[in-house]
């Protein structure tokens, strides 16, 4: 899958980076998040492949977006059978998110970027529209840290496996109320904490590598953005976990679903008949092969984001795959125009 597919789901998250970041500043965030679908639907539609969007912008609306259940690929199209061999046929599942960090977007903040994640079919936990509990955390830490310690006992563990004081681990968390409590154990604790408005996907990725100055990623985002960032935990090494919430109290900034009882029983309806099960990397992205991509819409701690120039664009990618073991970035010149003015490469 990834000798097939790997090439061209980088374009597809390039092509929606480069839709996304011509509304880069400009206050519309919709907008932004609309053009990334379009593109990425529309380059996701020339591959060669039947794939599924298990993870996307929810089901099927007047909107124009990549929706829960939608099918893509040259092989989903109504006239398939002309030119689609069965036995050559790749059928997957695909976790989206066009536009991970509208707000960033529009108002030109850093660490916005165009992602998805993708697995043979029934590879990717298809989690609802609800709130999760994540703890992301690096490969050195992995099955030591855990959601169901606190915030202190994680920094020690963390502490210990990276041989460094806990003064000197940074954690990132999304400011919001419901983590007030949590922002003050963490400081107390006496480590640091890097407080992001939106976006946590590239900040669980981030936990993966050395260099990023982040060491852990805690609190409640949304579960979709969890399992992409499993996916590409998995394929890194790195620790993830991730818990549901379904109840509306705890999340307190709102969530699908009118009541928590509501919740429950969309959850049962969903066969998930554990709602407090823990689920780490490999359940959320359970595939034999699972296969990341993100490209940077604005320049984040990883990549750097889409730079427009006379004629074309310049972009930074980063593709992960479980199957070669690999974390490839890659810097692409977009020529827009036949004889464009090419940015110098330094």
């Amino acid at each position: 899958m990834e000798n097939t597919l790997g090439l061209e789901i980088i374009e597809v998250v390039e092509q929606a980076a480069i839709a996304s970041a011509r509304w880069m500043g400009k206050g519309e965030k919709n907008t932004a998040d609309e053009v990334a679908v379009e593109a990425m639907r529309e380059r996701m539609n020339k591959i060669y492949m039947r794939g599924r969007i298990v993870i996307g912008e929810g089901e099927r609306d007047d909107a124009p977006m990549l929706y829960i259940g939608e099918e893509v690929g040259i092989c989903s199209q109504p006239d398939a059978k002309n030119f689609c061999n069965p036995d050559e046929l790749i059928e997957i599942d695909i976790a989206v998110d066009p536009c991970e960090g509208t707000n960033l977007v529009a108002y030109g903040q850093p660490g916005s970027m165009a992602v998805l994640a993708i697995s043979q079919k029934g590879g990717l936990f298809a989690a609802p529209d609800f709130y999760m509990k994540k703890i992301a955390a690096p490969p050195a830490a992995k099955g030591k840290v855990d959601i169901n310690k606190s915030a202190t006992e994680n920094l020690k563990i963390l502490s210990e496996c990276l041989d460094r004081g806990i003064d000197e681990l940074v954690v990132v968390v999304m400011k919001r109320e419901r983590h007030n409590d949590l922002i003050k154990e963490i400081r107390d604790a006496g480590a640091r904490v890097q407080l992001i408005s939106d976006g946590d996907v590239g900040a669980a990725i981030s936990c993966g590598f050395a260099g990023t100055n982040i060491h852990a990623l805690m609190g409640i985002g949304a579960a979709p953005e969890g399992v992409i960032s499993a996916a590409a935990m998995r394929a890194l090494g790195g620790h993830f976990q991730g818990q549901l919430i379904y109840d509306p109290a705890i999340v307190k900034t709102g969530l699908i679903g009118e009541s928590k009882e509501a919740n429950l029983e969309r959850l049962q309806s969903m066969n998930i008949n554990d709602p407090d099960k823990v689920y780490d990397a490999h359940e959320l992205a359970s595939g034999e092969t699972v296969l990341f991509a993100a490209c940077g819409i604005t320049t984040g701690n990883l990549m750097q984001g889409v730079r427009f120039f006379q004629g074309g664009a310049r972009t930074q990618s980063l593709v992960i795959s479980n199957q070669s073991r690999t974390a490839r970035f890659v810097d692409t010149i977009h020529m827009f125009d036949k004889h464009p003015k090419v940015l110098e490469l330094h």
